[in-house]
């Protein structure tokens, strides 16, 4: 079958002389643009002069100087293909990125620091807010999918919900209800593209650009931080200590207020009973709105959780999210909002405006994969393993530490933060340790402000437990050599 030809050749006034020029030129240019990809089939010339609207000779003689020029190749038995050449650089206005008067650079000064976005492989990858998937019933899901896959495509084409398939919301708020504890109804759940597009959805609903002030906690979740300020909030950066966060340095201005209670990331503490009563206290008293960010609190991997704080909220101050990416995979890109009734309507409508509903196989698959209890099974046994890597980390980090790095945190979720000793700069180990194979990030690049706390965060879902305490004896030896 001849390939489809759909570059467009202008062809010059009859009787020009510049036929053959011209055509050559345009294929010439178009392969050095890349709009002719190395490896593209063309057609035949007679199917060229055809689609174009020339002679075949002109066709043959315009494909005869772009193989003797090395821009084309031909394949015995096969036909004409764009030869492996590098595309010559897009012509574009002179200007740095992200600078353009057309872009509003207020909001869009810089790229989102997303986690997670680096590809480089080291042999000891302690990144964070990264899951295991080795271990993921992919047979199970792949039987779901199917599935859901045959439902779908017997139904007629529509667009589905904005708040997400009735039997997903009811499958979350099942499940939520059993791991942590959370009292809701189906229809108080919104789904989102992950947790990430929740955080948008609501800085569109609850910021007034300019006005509106939010806290967040110091170091927190830079991507929460990034959506807050896209949609125009004045950020408010409140410290975090061993009980989370400073629930007595928020101005008393705040409208919002961010917050992971159940893990504080990247820290890694737990937000105490005490502040949980302080924080829900200041919201009601000022009509302020709580976003309980609970990324990981499925992995409790010691002790009795704390109340979520959406489960002790009496006054629909809080709205809780949450995210499958850790208990599933990232890939999956499927959160949920649970709303308070008062901002149910306006969270649909953002959703509607933003992408109108998530993918609906995808939906169908994970409200199956919880409502047969897949979910649960999985969390319990990864659970298992995530404490285990803990445990051998803390046990590396006891016996090759001499003193230099101090765990903190209590035993939740995926990750671990390490605090150095003053003379141990942390950005020049983590360097170090890159150059070693070690992959680990520094506390500051979740900061606001300066000074940041000296240390590192260390995630656990994507590297063995058998390979952790050689990893940390490379490390030890690298901070003996910086002290």
């Amino acid at each position: 079958m001849e390939p489809l030809f759909e570059l467009p050749i202008i062809l010059p006034p009859k009787g020009s002389r510049e036929l053959l020029r011209s055509v050559y030129g345009q294929l010439r240019d178009a392969i050095l643009d890349g709009r002719l990809q190395p490896d593209t089939r063309l057609p035949s010339t007679r199917a060229f002069a055809a689609a174009v609207g020339v002679s075949r000779n002109t066709a043959v003689a315009a494909y005869e100087l772009l193989l003797s020029e090395g821009y084309l190749a031909v394949r015995p038995g096969s036909g004409t293909y764009v030869a492996a050449i590098s595309p010559r650089p897009a012509r574009h206005p002179a200007g740095e990125s992200g600078t353009d008067s057309r872009l509003n650079n207020e909001a869009w000064r810089r790229l989102p620091a997303l986690p997670g976005v680096d590809d480089a492989c080291f042999p000891f990858d302690f990144r964070l807010g990264l899951p295991d998937k080795s271990a993921f019933p992919f047979p199970v899901w792949r039987r779901l999918s199917a599935r859901a896959l045959r439902a779908w495509s017997k139904a007629p084409a529509v667009y589905g919900q904005p708040q997400g398939r009735p039997a997903l919301r009811a499958a979350i708020a099942k499940h939520v209800s059993f791991a942590r504890a959370v009292s809701c109804s189906p229809e108080q759940i919104v789904v989102t593209a992950g947790a990430q597009q929740a955080f948008d959805l609501l800085a569109r609903i609850l910021v007034t650009r300019s006005r509106t002030v939010v806290a967040v906690e110091d170091p927190g979740y830079p991507p929460l931080r990034d959506a807050f300020t896209a949609a125009g909030a004045r950020l408010a950066a409140i410290p975090v200590d061993e009980e989370g966060l400073r629930v007595d340095r928020l101005p008393a201005e705040a409208r919002v207020i961010c917050v992971t209670p159940s893990h504080q990331f990247p820290l890694g503490v737990t937000l105490s009973a005490k502040r949980r009563v302080a924080l829900l206290e200041f919201a009601q008293e000022r009509g302020a709105v709580v976003i309980e960010d609970d990324y990981d609190g499925e992995f409790r991997l010691g002790g009795r959780p704390l109340d979520a704080l959406q489960t002790l909220d009496r006054t629909g101050s809080v709205c809780y999210v949450g995210t499958f990416s850790k208990s599933l995979f990232p890939e999956l890109r499927l959160g949920f909002v649970v709303a308070p009734p008062w901002a149910l309507d306006a969270l649909v409508a953002a959703k509607a405006c933003a992408d109108w509903h998530c993918q609906t196989p995808s939906q169908d698959t994970l409200a199956a994969f919880i409502g047969e209890g897949h979910l649960a099974r999985h969390v319990r046994k990864m659970g298992r393993v995530y404490a285990g890597r803990r445990a051998v980390l803390l046990q590396a980090l006891s016996r090759h530490g001499c003193g230099r790095m101090h765990p903190v945190g209590d035993a939740v979720g995926l990750h671990l933060a390490v605090m150095l000793s003053r003379e141990i700069p942390a950005d020049e180990l983590v360097s170090a340790a890159a150059v070693a194979g070690i992959r680990l990030h520094a506390l500051d690049r979740y900061s606001a402000e300066k000074p940041a706390p000296n240390g590192v965060a260390m995630g656990y879902g994507m590297i063995r437990s058998e390979r952790i305490d050689t990893a940390i004896e490379r490390l030890a030896k690298i901070v003996a050599r910086l002290a």
